[in-house]
């Protein structure tokens, strides 16, 4: 896993430095997206389209790190590699890694608290959209971030395994602000976490731990609404 690791911690340093700008672009292309719609989009719909410029812009950053600095190509340097095998057996783990997960939530006496993202469906568009976001480019983009850049990074200088927690534990922080910082939500994100590195560790694919956080994402979204179902509207 760690052996094509040509990157270092000035290039995570440029890409942690290059958040800002992107959030501030997206801003931009929200606003601009506004402007030519006539008005203020839906909060859900607001709330993505930051979500997809943010991610658009900030790993354009990165690609244009990997190429300018080391002339070497996004997808294959961030350990993309599809197998159909792999791909199918992690879809299927998914809803299981959200099961044990919700039984370590009732064993740690979860307080029940509404996530920032859980207040933007309240009716099934809203829904739809979050969903197809939290199964898609959420999933996507935050493999590519936290193990395929950030954990070959922390394997290669600490070993394989806390590689692996070390990269879940921002990857736990950068949800804490969804659920007010309450530690028992960041610790079961950092388990999860852990899950998907272990993913990425066994299969040496990206592709491979997308593929179990996007089910993973998709197993809770259906919890959701199968407990909420009757508070949506159209």
């Amino acid at each position: 896993m760690i052996s094509n690791v040509f990157w270092g911690y000035r290039d995570l340093a440029l890409f942690v430095g290059a958040g800002l700008p992107s959030l501030a672009a997206a801003v931009g292309l929200l606003a601009g997206v506004q402007a030519v719609a006539g008005g203020a989009l839906p909060k859900a719909a607001a709330a993505m389209v930051i979500q997809f410029g943010l991610y658009g812009f900030w790993f354009l950053a990165l690609a244009a790190i990997l190429r300018v600095r080391y002339r070497r190509p996004f997808w294959e340097s961030l350990s993309w590699r599809p197998d159909g095998g792999q791909i199918l057996r992690c879809l299927a783990l998914g809803p299981a890694l959200m099961l044990v997960v919700a039984l370590l939530s009732n064993l740690i006496g979860q307080v029940p608290i509404k996530s920032a993202l859980e207040a933007l469906l309240t009716n099934w568009g809203a829904v739809i959209l979050v969903g197809v976001f939290a199964t898609t480019l959420g999933p996507l983009c935050e493999e590519l971030a936290f193990r395929g850049f950030i954990q070959p990074l922390l394997g290669r200088t600490f070993g394989d395994a806390a590689g692996i927690a070390l990269a879940a534990a921002p990857f736990a922080l950068v949800h804490g602000p969804q659920y007010s910082w309450s530690w028992r939500h960041v610790l079961l994100i950092g388990l999860a976490g852990v899950a998907f590195g272990w993913a990425r560790w066994k299969t040496g694919s990206t592709a491979a731990s997308t593929a179990l956080h996007a089910t993973y994402n998709l197993s809770f979204l259906i919890a959701f609404v199968f407990t909420q179902r009757d508070m949506l509207t159209w």
